[in-house]
């Protein structure tokens, strides 16, 4: 099992639910359609890890994520979802599933979580690449906010404790190159939360 570390404690979730194309600068940005409900889609524990592995055609893409615990968002942080793109855009003009090109192992990065504060609605991320800020997002510019995104999973996923939902991508997604140096920051309006860094190996 993969773990993941929240108040000093080792979680190993069941599984880790993703909303895709959650942020419509990012859905033109791949020249998707624009969804009606959130596109939900499952990376499985063997998919958790400390680092990015490097191989041949990854993609990132950051995200603000949350940890469950009685059915309810616990702690945040931030997560790296990692694509293989050429694979995921093979898969799609096939009309085949994605697991393949987004639920292999260790394609889900994340840092420590932390626990929430009171009003989640003022939650944002940054992810910087080798000092350059690449990506920026926020509750508010969510089409499905975070509580519509746990609301819609739950009608056909049941929410063990200690699973994880990854709530969608901004802008600025790209590929991974080795030697990159990767730092994501969580913030609560002006304050920060948790900052994790990565090299990608």
């Amino acid at each position: 099992m993969h773990f993941i570390k929240f108040k000093h404690q080792h979680i190993a979730p069941s599984k880790i639910v993703c909303i895709g194309r959650n942020y419509v600068e990012h859905i033109h940005e791949l020249s998707n359609e624009i969804p009606d409900e959130p596109v939900i889609f499952i990376k499985p524990n063997s998919a958790l890890s400390n680092e990015i592995q490097w191989c041949d055609d990854l993609h990132y893409e950051g995200e603000l994520c949350f940890l469950i615990k009685d059915g309810k968002f616990a702690a945040v942080s931030v997560g790296i979802d990692l694509t293989k793109r050429n694979l995921q855009s093979q898969l799609k003009s096939k009309g085949l599933p994605w697991e393949r090109a987004k639920a292999f192992n260790a394609s889900a990065v994340f840092g420590k979580f932390v626990s929430l504060p009171e009003d989640i609605s003022t939650l944002s991320f940054t992810l910087h690449i080798n000092d350059k800020l690449i990506q920026h997002g926020t509750v508010d510019l969510m089409m499905f906010k975070p509580q519509q995104c746990l609301d819609s999973i739950k009608q056909d996923f049941e929410l063990l404790d200690g699973d994880i939902i990854m709530t969608g991508t901004p802008k600025g997604v790209g590929a991974v190159h080795q030697g990159d140096s990767f730092i994501g920051t969580v913030f609560n309006g002006e304050q920060k939360l948790i900052e994790a860094a990565w090299s990608v190996t």
